[in-house]
């Protein structure tokens, strides 16, 4: 069992920035999050698309971002719990919530935090029958790959993660064999960054991968191994392809899950708050970011950083109880100054 003043389920944009709100503000938290790495659906899917509506930033992408969000929260050391989802909620007596997660981990804590974009986000399944079989153990989603030099590994999907996976394996010469597998000709669905398309073209032109056209239709296996996926072309005719690994980056779908039974007040699969503190209709849960609707709501990375300020100064309140917290700004306040590790840091002084 964790023990924690607040737990913040998301790990995107939203999420992380409620982190350092709640860090600000002297709150200890933990974070859950569905996916294998935080960034949220920024990361997942265009890690490297431009993004121009970031406050003083007039350009960054969604890595670039993750990782400035991710440096900013660095002084609060909040632990991130990846890869799970929260399936049980249980009020305690004493107000606090006991939560279980789909990896078993258990937390108590005083306030919950929900930063889950539209849902928590999934992996689309590559539906053959009994292909499911090898699942973790020689087929994965959105996975870092696992390949040897001894192995052949085929990487379906079109997307940026896809093509940096196979990018990685390929430069490093981390497999046996490396392909590529895209239900069209890779260079004509346009859909991936300009430059990791250049970096595959180039791959493929020394024969460092190859590219396939089609879909898995089908698979080999021998002594209970995965040794092949059946690939069938947009022709109809089927080739085999070795895959001692097969990595499937079909893009991600977010569903909401448990979130639609907690009890909290709804519309339309969002979440009703009061715009004042962002508080939900459970005295305790709150909500920041995509998850949330109100008069006037706009989806939007901005939006969902001033909610994240307001929301915690709501936590605040239940965490601290009595205490009023006071606003106080980074440019002058010592005690945040303290937190932050910047104590005589950019006083605006010179020496020579």
């Amino acid at each position: 069992m964790i023990f924690t003043d607040a737990l913040v389920i998301g790990a995107g944009p939203v999420g992380l920035f409620q982190v350092f709100q709640l860090g600000l503000l002297e709150i200890k938290c933990h974070v859950i999050d569905a996916l294998p790495s935080p960034g949220g659906q920024c990361i997942e899917l265009y890690p490297d698309k431009p993004i121009y509506d970031i406050p003083g930033t007039p350009r960054t992408t969604g890595r670039e971002l993750t990782a400035s969000l991710l440096a900013q929260i660095k002084p609060f050391n909040a632990p991130l719990h990846l890869g799970q989802t929260v399936d049980q909620i249980d009020q305690q007596p004493d107000g606090r919530f006991q939560i279980t997660t789909s990896q078993g981990q258990q937390f108590t804590t005083k306030v919950i935090i929900v930063a889950a974009g539209v849902g928590a986000f999934q992996p689309k399944l590559l539906k053959v029958d009994g292909l499911s079989a090898f699942e973790n153990s020689q087929l994965f989603y959105h996975s870092q790959p696992k390949a040897t030099v001894s192995q052949h590994v085929l990487i379906v999907g079109g997307e940026d993660s896809a093509l940096e996976c196979t990018i990685n394996l390929a430069e490093q010469g981390a497999a046996k064999s490396v392909s590529l597998l895209h239900r069209r000709d890779i260079f004509q669905a346009n859909q991936a960054a300009p430059d990791l398309l250049a970096r595959i073209r180039a791959l493929a032109r020394v024969k460092a991968l190859q590219l396939l056209v089609g879909q898995v239709t089908g698979f080999d296996e021998a002594a209970g191994k995965l040794t092949a996926a059946q690939v069938t072309g947009v022709d109809g005719q089927i080739q085999t392809a070795p895959a001692d690994q097969l990595l499937v980056y079909l893009g991600l779908s977010p569903r909401l899950g448990p979130i639609a039974d907690w009890g909290l007040a709804m519309a339309r699969k969002q979440v009703l708050v009061n715009t004042e503190t962002f508080a939900t209709s459970v005295p305790g849960i709150f909500a920041v970011g995509d998850i949330n609707t109100y008069p006037g709501k706009k989806k939007l990375i901005l939006s969902g950083f001033h909610e994240s300020a307001l929301a915690a100064f709501g936590a605040a309140n239940i965490v601290f109880p009595g205490k009023n917290p006071q606003l106080e700004y980074t440019t002058s306040s010592t005690r945040l100054h303290r937190l932050l590790g910047v104590d005589g840091q950019d006083s605006g002084s010179s020496s020579t």
